[in-house]
């Protein structure tokens, strides 16, 4: 009678819960629900979530409530979260390799992109598995240009401007520039703009949009600079206690997302800089003399990250060439 008593109970207990083994992640993103990124990332797990049958629930946690930006990384890869997002050019400083993406005029097309986020895909995810994590998928941001809160004609005219960093590239482009590199995550960018903390930053339109920066600034050249990737990357034991079945789900439905969040970057980019235009901020290509002064700082980076970056670096970009 006991037994059957508790065979009921677990019964009973399985119809509310779903499944006994049921796992439930928590995913880290630094980036407001409304960005096109974390919308990427909420197919995704709703994806996961009924491949699997509802036995892995992923929650996002975004905008940086859960973690700041600079958090996320570590957070992952000691399992304090899951799975998360992260700029890992912003981790250049830890390894250069993490910063393959944002070296200037590398790769200044969605295309060109993809094509060195797959020469890069080897070596940043031996990389990372040597930190415990694995690389699921990446996705783009569209190319990257200049915001000014004044016209600038050449780097003279930005030079002592407060300039906003988020990774090592754009701290090094502040200082070739001859500008102050200031460390702002993005879920603080809107207050230093508002405030003065910051005049200046190299983003792409989606940032513009998104920090309604025509309240703020009055420029934006479009230099295509580089296109900086978010990362969507695993915790290697909460992985690897995962059914294979549960596992085959979040490597598919991360190509899927991959592929997704790529093509929706190339569709929205040149929508953000109407948006910019249509708000009052002056969009332009930038003139002859921004073009050269930019074009140094480009060929100066390249071969410092090169340098960096060592044999690994050099695989990535012969891979890329090839």
């Amino acid at each position: 009678m006991m037994l059957r008593t508790l065979l009921a109970t677990s019964v009973a207990t399985l119809a509310l819960t779903g499944t006994a083994s049921a796992e439930n992640w928590d995913m880290p993103m630094a980036y407001p629900a409304n960005n096109y990124h974390t919308e990427n990332a909420q197919m995704f797990v709703d994806a996961v979530r009924e491949c699997t049958n509802g036995e892995l629930e992923i929650t996002i946690h975004a905008g940086g409530s859960l973690f700041k930006g600079d958090e996320i990384k570590r957070a992952v890869q000691v399992g304090e979260a899951q799975i998360g997002e992260r700029l890992l050019s912003a981790h250049a400083n830890e390894n250069a390799v993490f910063g393959y993406d944002s070296v200037p005029f590398l790769a200044t097309s969605f295309e060109a992109s993809d094509a060195l986020r797959d020469a890069a895909r080897p070596t940043l995810n031996a990389l990372l598995n040597e930190q415990n994590m694995t690389l699921l998928y990446s996705v783009p941001w569209p190319p990257q240009g200049l915001y000014f809160a004044q016209e600038v004609n050449n780097l003279a005219d930005a030079a002592g401007l407060k300039f906003r960093a988020y990774n090592a590239a754009t701290a090094r482009v502040a200082e070739l520039a001859g500008m102050v590199p200031t460390q702002i995550e993005a879920a603080e960018l809107k207050q230093a703009l508002a405030t003065g903390v910051v005049q200046a930053f190299i983003s792409s339109g989606s940032t513009g949009v998104d920090e309604k920066v025509w309240e703020d600034l009055t420029n934006f050249y479009d230099a295509k600079a580089w296109l900086p990737r978010n990362s969507i990357f695993v915790n290697n034991d909460a992985f690897n206690a995962l059914p294979a079945a549960s596992q085959e789900c979040l490597m598919t439905h991360a190509a899927e997302a991959e592929a997704r969040g790529s093509a929706k970057a190339a569709e929205l980019a040149g929508g953000f800089l109407a948006t910019l235009a249509d708000n009052g901020l002056a969009v332009s290509e930038p003139g002859e003399e921004l073009a050269n002064d930019l074009a140094e700082i480009g060929v100066t980076m390249t071969a410092e990250w090169l340098e960096q970056a060592g044999e690994a670096g050099n695989a990535i970009v012969d891979a890329y060439s090839n």
